[in-house]
């Protein structure tokens, strides 16, 4: 059943990694600056941060193997509406769509791991957990690679049409391989008002933070409204759609879940803010940005392989940060004729965060998580994840108002210079054991 779990957890990271080559051109076909194609990505990562612990919660209550299969044939559906979108609108309507397909896989891996570790009497299973991370990492390597290759040889909408044939298969070897059940599981609701309201905050909030503007003042109040009845509301449900109750008495948790945000701001800025900038403010082709994000890529894969085999936390974290803080000095002194091979330096720098944090925090939740909620857990670590991506699209629609200019990456550089800065503090303030 690994090779379904796998396959299924790679969709989400793919069509990151190969969109980050395309918003340039897919901006000239439309004819619209950076600030509205980055609604690509936040309409990709608001349907998944509400869908990866909706669809989580319903891994813990019906099991895994319905929700891979009804989740991932979706994604096919996303992928041929995309291909023939005759308006961006349409275009961010299918990533909604992808958004919600691609959030089935990871809980339901989770889920299952848990399942057999349980059944065998392993405690950390230490090399699943990695393989599961080293395959979204090896995606990164093909995504923007494979993504300046699919443009180069007929334009950007073959970006989207490839999740056919990748839903196609992940369907096949689900309904093959997986379970039909793990393990007895109890009755359980979804909470409506919780979801509703999750949403609604994180819809708010992201309006103003793509276009910032006092006029706009009504939608920050609206988002704490809304959160603030949130926080309120989940106290009091029997079965929360996220339970608060259990993340305030689980302080480690909570730690993790703030570094995986803090991690990923810096990694999908440099994924998508730096890949803009090469191709606009360094002027390389699509192509050319996506082999230059190879030694990036492969950076991550690299630590992650030699580290993932150890269940050890601390130690990820602290090199994760450092590096981190690293990567962010090096994007604020990079210019339009900085040569390409200090470009490929300042990538590998900035991948390997992105290898040992990603894999840390997992380890981390598979040890403090309560097992009968694993799969929304793991759900809500993924929210975390696209929370850090909304988070790096507002930033980018931000500085990137009129281009992906040099001025506005340095200005990218110095909010990941702060946000690298807390995630050292939260790491060194409250470590898991």
């Amino acid at each position: 059943m690994i090779a379904p779990m796998l396959l299924g957890s790679t969709l989400n990271p793919i069509n990151s990694s190969m969109l980050a080559v395309a918003l340039v051109p897919i901006g000239s076909a439309f004819g619209v600056p950076p600030s509205q194609t980055a609604w690509l990505i936040t309409g990709l990562y608001l349907a998944t941060a509400v869908g990866q612990p909706v669809i989580g919660r319903l891994v813990d209550i019906f099991g895994p193997r319905s929700l891979y299969l009804l989740a991932t044939a979706l994604v096919g559906v996303a992928g041929l509406i995309a291909a023939f979108a005759p308006t961006l609108g349409v275009l961010v309507l299918s990533r909604v769509l992808l958004g919600i397909g691609t959030s089935a896989a990871y809980p339901a891996a989770m889920s299952l791991i848990r399942s057999e570790a349980d059944r065998t009497g392993i405690e950390t299973p230490a090399g699943v957990l990695s393989g599961l991370s080293i395959s979204r990492q090896v995606i990164a390597v093909i995504g923007p690679t494979l993504g300046g290759l699919l443009i180069a040889l007929g334009g950007w909408h073959l970006i989207f049409t490839v999740n056919v044939p990748l839903a196609v298969i992940c369907v096949v070897l689900g309904a093959l391989w997986l379970p039909r059940s793990t393990r007895t599981r109890g009755a359980g609701h979804l909470d409506y008002l919780g979801i509703a309201l999750f949403t609604g905050t994180l819809i708010a909030l992201m309006l103003f933070l793509m276009h910032p503007q006092v006029s706009r003042w009504y939608l920050p109040v609206l988002a704490l409204t809304f959160g603030t009845t949130f926080v309120l509301a989940e106290r009091r449900v029997l079965e929360p759609f996220i339970d608060l109750r259990v993340l305030a008495g689980n302080r480690p948790l909570i730690a993790t879940y703030t570094r995986q945000v803090l991690a990923f701001v810096g990694a999908y800025s440099f994924l998508y803010g730096f890949t803009q900038w090469l191709e606009e403010g360094r002027g390389l082709s699509a192509s050319q940005a996506g082999l230059l994000l190879l030694p990036l890529s492969l950076s991550a894969v690299l630590v992650s392989v030699f580290t993932g085999r150890s269940a050890r936390i601390r130690g990820k974290l602290v090199a994760g940060s450092i590096f981190l803080l690293a990567a962010a000095v090096a994007q604020l002194v990079i210019g339009p004729h900085t040569p390409v091979w200090l470009l490929a330096i300042l990538g590998v720098v900035a991948g390997l965060p992105q290898g040992l944090n990603g894999l840390a925090n997992q380890t981390a939740l598979y040890q403090q998580a309560d097992p009968a909620r694993m799969g929304s857990s793991a759900g809500l670590l993924s929210t975390c994840v696209y929370v850090g991506a909304l988070i790096s699209a507002a930033a980018q629609a931000r500085f990137f108002q009129h281009g992906a200019t040099t001025t506005g990456l340095h200005q990218l550089a110095i909010l990941l210079l702060v946000l690298a800065g807390l995630h050292l503090l939260v790491t060194l303030v409250k470590l898991p054991r």
